[in-house]
């Protein structure tokens, strides 16, 4: 059976769909990234324009793809605009229309492979060739790996930073592991502010001070702003102390304070495990207020699992803490209920409760996360289930990209 191929000039004039199959927008490119070695290029997402603005789709996100348009798998939409990065090509605006000989590529077909790594693959290019004598083209089709040169990016280290960037950072960090030194930190160097430092989370502190070795220190702190708070104290904790000053000082003043009062909590103590970062609201806020928050898609599982509920200020150390509400309670009640009318009161704990009652409090009470409070009863910050385990397990387990299991 031969597959069915799609084509790129089609697809940049189709509609970008909602899951129900009302348009949003339009596709207006296709972004692919490098296969390694004979793996052909991969389509990475769409470029798409939607509300005056252009957006990158993922392909992981859509449905399906077909000639009534690029449907979506859910309702939500990232309108942040599109930043084309290293590594990737577009096939409208890079592959379309350039000069292969004295051929032209007219169109590129795509391919839909399953397999260990299902999705949109380049599988054939379009040529057209105008004779002396003859205006109209002559065309012929030719497989993807005649004219690979029309994907390469500028260099391998762009081409892998690319090619990592759909993998899940655990993954992309055995990858990285897996590489000499100085050609990981090449990766590193040619990877975006924000995927390196989802790298960085995923490996051990010493692993992390090595990877960005040589980054001056202006990138340092594009990437550290990128990092969750209590994984970036870890790393701070590692550094040399005078390395560690010049990254405070070259930080965002409110950002470096919040990291001083982290790393003022001794290692080993709750202090030293939460993180500030989390969703806190007013009483009076309703449960639809508490919804579009715990929506926003760059907020972690694990701290969008509940809303703290407090006093004002909302930015740890908050007013008088009151207690939480969790997603699933806000499913269950009226938008417009307030969350005083549905806040729960679990136990919190002190910064100074060492690591292992920690976990024993959060195993005790079924607890995703866990409110850290001082003594006039301000939340601080919460403790979540992920980073307890990160403690619990042996010290070297992510040195084992199988997480220490055995066969």
């Amino acid at each position: 059976m031969v597959a069915e191929l799609i084509y790129a000039f089609r697809v940049m004039r189709l509609p970008l769909l909602d899951a129900s199959g009302v348009p949003l927008g339009k596709i207006d490119d296709i972004v692919v990234v490098p296969g390694r070695t004979t793996e052909p290029p991969r389509v990475l997402g769409f470029v798409a324009s939607s509300q005056r603005r252009l957006i990158f789709v993922n392909a992981s996100r859509i449905a399906a793809l077909d000639n009534s348009g690029a449907r979506l798998k859910s309702w939500d939409v990232d309108l942040n605009p599109f930043r084309p990065r290293a590594g990737e090509r577009l096939l409208g605006k890079d592959v379309l229309n350039q000069r292969v000989g004295d051929e032209t590529v007219s169109d590129v077909a795509l391919e839909f492979l399953s397999g260990r790594s299902p999705g949109w693959y380049v599988s054939k290019v379009r040529l057209a060739k105008r004779g002396l004598l003859n205006p109209r083209p002559g065309y012929r089709l030719v497989d993807w790996d005649v004219v690979a040169g029309l994907f390469a990016p500028s260099t391998a280290q762009a081409a892998e930073a690319a090619r990592l960037r759909d993998m899940h950072p655990t993954d992309v960090a055995v990858v990285i592991r897996a590489l000499p030194l100085e050609q990981r930190r090449l990766v590193a160097e040619a990877m975006d502010d924000e995927r390196l430092a989802d790298v960085l989370e995923e490996l051990p502190e010493d692993e992390q001070l090595r990877l960005i070795e040589g980054l001056d220190m202006e990138r340092l702190t594009n990437v550290f702003d990128e990092m969750e708070y209590d994984d970036l104290a870890d790393l701070l904790v590692q550094m040399p102390g005078e390395q560690r000053s010049k990254v405070l000082e070259a930080m965002d003043e409110d950002d470096a304070e919040t990291m001083r009062q982290l790393l003022s909590h001794a290692e080993g103590t709750a202090g030293a495990l939460m993180t500030p970062d989390i969703i806190v609201m007013s009483p009076d806020a309703t449960v639809a207020d508490a919804l579009a928050r715990i929506r926003e898609p760059d907020i972690m599982v694990s701290i969008a699992a509940q809303v703290f509920v407090a006093h004002t200020p909302h930015y740890p150390p908050t007013g008088t803490y009151l207690g939480v509400v969790h997603f699933q309670r806000l499913l269950r009640e009226s938008p417009h209920m307030t969350l005083s009318q549905c806040v729960e009161m679990e136990p919190t704990i002190v910064p100074t409760m060492p690591e292992r009652e920690v976990a024993e409090r959060l195993a005790s009470y079924n607890l995703l996360a866990v409110g850290v409070c001082d003594t006039n009863n301000r939340l601080l910050g919460a403790i979540t289930v992920d980073d307890v385990l990160d403690r619990t397990l042996p010290a070297n387990w992510r040195r084992d990209p199988t997480g220490g299991v055995k066969s």
